[in-house]
């Protein structure tokens, strides 16, 4: 898409209505924000093909003077159909604030809420502002859980939810009043929905061939024998060493080389093999589960086991706390990544949902570690000082270390 305009779904009393959005931007010393519309209307099309044929033929709107609108008409209408980030159901909030309260609610409130109040901002419409001003809580989504914690966290809910109640239609009629959707050309509309069409075709031809050459290339790809177990070694750098150890997949569920909780790490490959021969030391492990592992015993006790870790089983963690003090662009994204998986993995394996609770872009870290990793466009970069994510980074690397039993 387009630098910072985005294609949007907003979900209203009249139905479901796609426009553009372009958050905020800086011209000429000013900050600006507008979304597609003329004048007193906000512009909203009941599907992409409409989107398309109006931004390819229209003359004059309020998005015509962004500094990024050139590239506009030139989209093809797959690339102005908004993605699953840019749909905002304002007609559902009342069911969803019904549901337990929990960080995928106030983190999808929270999206619906900042959509809301731009939509007043650049409408006017003081209405929708006096009623998202008239609950603390609307105005605190955006630090996630830790501000609906205890009970004058429960009480700010049951405050915003009243307000819901009492009050979300108002909301719905003021946005609802000025979205019109201009006529457009139906020519122009043939086309986007024929390109749309051909998209859809194309990638169920391509998911269909990919499949079938996927399939070829199993064939032909010798996996070697720790493919061929499903059991990786894994290699962990710290701050002061290396570690080896094992993991695989049962489902979707990590399976570490350890039990209860504890995972068994070595300082050398060379460990790690003879740990893996010792029938005491592996008496108990939970990897005894998995079905290929006599295989693994077997070139283990026979010596003829070689340890090999690919380089997407390499987890660098040393430094990573420092960079992120430091800021987004300090940080380097792959080795975020990783990270983020192997702390998942390990407390999943543990039964501990810490990491995740704290991962969730609803939270401090989660969102900066979110940001860093899945950046959009309409997003704010998170501000500095980051000492609060990094204690909690921190906090996770020390949990993580003591799930570590080195041999």
């Amino acid at each position: 898409m387009a630098q910072d305009i985005v294609p949007i779904e907003l979900g209203l009393p009249q139905g479901d209505v796609v426009t553009l959005w372009a958050p905020h931007w800086r011209e000429d010393g000013e900050e600006w924000e507008a979304f597609l519309g003329y004048g007193d209307d906000l512009y909203g099309f009941p599907d992409p093909a409409r989107l398309a044929a109006f931004v390819r033929t229209a003359r004059e709107h309020d998005l015509d003077d962004h500094p990024a609108w050139h590239v506009v008409p030139a989209l093809s209408a797959v690339e102005l159909s908004p993605d699953e980030d840019h749909q905002f159901d304002l007609v559902g909030v009342p069911e969803l604030v019904a549901e337990p309260l929990d960080t995928w609610t106030v983190a999808e409130l929270a999206d619906i809420v900042e959509i809301a109040r731009s939509l007043a901002e650049v409408c006017e419409l003081d209405a929708v502002d006096e009623i998202l001003d008239s609950a603390d809580g609307f105005s605190l989504l955006n630090q996630g859980m830790l501000a609906f914690n205890g009970r004058d966290g429960q009480k700010r809910w049951n405050e915003l939810c009243k307000v819901v109640v009492e009050r979300w239609d108002e909301v719905l009629d003021a946005i609802d009043s000025v979205v019109t959707t201009p006529d457009v050309p139906a020519d122009a509309v043939a086309t986007a929905e024929t390109e749309l069409a051909e998209a859809t075709e194309t990638y169920s031809d391509e998911d269909s061939t990919t499949s079938d050459s996927d399939v070829d290339e199993i064939e032909e790809v010798e996996l070697g024998f720790w493919g061929e177990i499903g059991i990786d070694p894994i290699q962990i750098v710290t701050s002061d060493s290396e570690l080896y150890t094992l993991r695989c997949y049962l489902g979707d569920d990590p399976v570490f080389l350890g039990d209860h909780g504890k995972i068994d790490v070595f300082t050398s490959r060379r460990a790690l093999a003879r740990f893996l021969a010792d029938d005491e030391a592996v008496e108990n492990t939970d990897l005894a589960r998995v079905t290929t592992w006599q295989r693994l015993r077997d070139a283990a006790t026979g010596g003829e086991l070689e340890v090999e870790v690919e380089s997407d089983n390499t987890y660098v963690l040393a430094g990573l706390d420092t960079d992120l003090g430091e800021g987004p662009s300090e940080v380097d994204p792959t080795q975020l990544d990783l990270a983020e998986e192997l702390l998942l993995d390990a407390a999943a394996w543990a039964g501990d949902d810490s990491a995740e609770n704290a991962l969730q872009s609803s939270e401090r870290l989660g969102w900066l570690v979110s940001f860093i990793l899945r950046p959009s466009p309409n997003r704010m970069p998170p501000s500095p000082p980051f000492d609060a994510e990094v204690q909690t980074w921190r906090k996770l690397m020390a949990d993580l270390e003591e799930r570590f039993r080195k041999h």
